[in-house]
């Protein structure tokens, strides 16, 4: 089995390579079209419950005036497919996660072209819009996951598996999909900060993929890492571009089939730690503005809060970044000694 992990090993680490290499020789090109064409993002100015975005305006302020553009997660997008489609392809173990990488893609896709080119005042989709369109995705993939592929038991970390039953297992296979989508689409607001993130994330499930001999999943996850590095190269602060809900959305929706493919649900908000207390923040503001009147943040997500607080942009990236790797490490750890890894 070592053998076998060592040899899988080293082709997972090629496609990484791939990935990387593809997403950088495709970052020029998209630049080139991205500041020809102007495709900058609009900011929204309304909240959810309906007030002023004033505090986080002011602190994009100069984001606003310097116009970088958006959509930048095509490269991330297209590096993944190309790498999947022609070197990585299994119908068992990578067309699913594809599937939820692509269709969330395509989600976040009209989100930002509408944008873009849009000429009314909302910035994109309506926030019902893009919800019913996310869920119906995990509807679809889980509805394959559990009926098509079979999945009707859950992995309970030191208890062993749980049969649940296909209907519960495609609502939670939806859950899923729909609640790391969101989760990373609201991280995106930091130069770096949900490309750091999410590459951490996939590395930890790339791990225990591994570990258990999918290398299809495996590779799918290294592939993602290895485009992400890419893509945290030109988007560090400073940042050059956006990945955009095109990348938020496909890193987000990939990211929860992943978890499902690997047994590790309840590993998910774990691993994905930061992205729980960035989603987490916005609906405990949210309720508490729409049944109390009040705010518990000055801004949400939190990585506005504390910037609003005075925190520099760069030490909050940074920082998420190290609790990120830190859950990360402890997801793998948990898989391992719960029988995860094994399963």
């Amino acid at each position: 089995m070592l053998e076998q992990i060592n040899s899988e090993m080293v082709y997972e680490l090629v496609l990484a390579l791939g990935a990387f290499l593809l997403a950088m020789f495709l970052t020029p090109i998209y630049t080139y079209f991205a500041y020809k064409y102007k495709w900058w993002k609009k900011q929204k100015s309304v909240a959810v419950t309906g007030e002023k975005l004033t505090v986080m305006n002011k602190l994009h302020e100069k984001k606003i005036a310097r116009h970088f553009p958006t959509m930048a997660g095509v490269i991330t997008l297209l590096a993944v497919g190309i790498t999947t489609f022609v070197c990585n392809f299994d119908r068992a173990q990578t067309w699913l996660p594809m599937a939820g990488f692509v269709g969330g893609g395509i989600i976040g896709l009209i989100d930002d072209v509408m944008n873009i080119f849009g000429r009314k005042a909302v910035a994109g989709l309506r926030a019902p819009a893009k919800f019913a369109m996310i869920s119906l995705l995990g509807l679809a993939l889980g509805w394959f996951f559990a009926v098509r592929l079979g999945w009707t038991s859950i992995y309970m970390p030191f208890f062993g598996p749980i049969v649940i039953g296909a209907t519960p297992m495609i609502l939670l296979f939806a859950f899923a999909v729909v609640a790391t989508g969101n989760a990373v689409n609201i991280s995106d607001g930091m130069d770096g900060l949900a490309g750091g993130l999410a590459m951490l994330a996939y590395g930890a499930f790339g791990v225990i993929a591994l570990l258990q001999g999918q290398w299809g999943v495996t590779g799918f996850c290294f592939t993602v890492v290895g485009a992400l590095l890419s893509y945290i190269w030109f988007n560090v602060y400073p940042a050059r571009f956006m990945m955009g809900d095109i990348g938020s959305f496909a890193l987000g929706a990939g990211l929860g089939v992943v978890a499902m493919m690997t047994n590790s649900f309840f590993l998910l908000p774990i691993i994905g730690f930061v992205f729980v207390v960035e989603a987490g923040s916005s609906l405990l503001q949210i309720i508490s503005k729409k049944f109390f009147h009040r705010k518990i943040f000055v801004s949400a997500p939190i990585h506005h809060h504390l910037q609003a607080k005075g925190w520099e942009e760069s030490k909050v990236v940074m920082r998420f970044w190290v609790l990120g790797g830190v859950f990360a490490i402890i997801g793998i750890f948990l898989a391992m000694g719960g029988g995860i890894a094994g399963a």
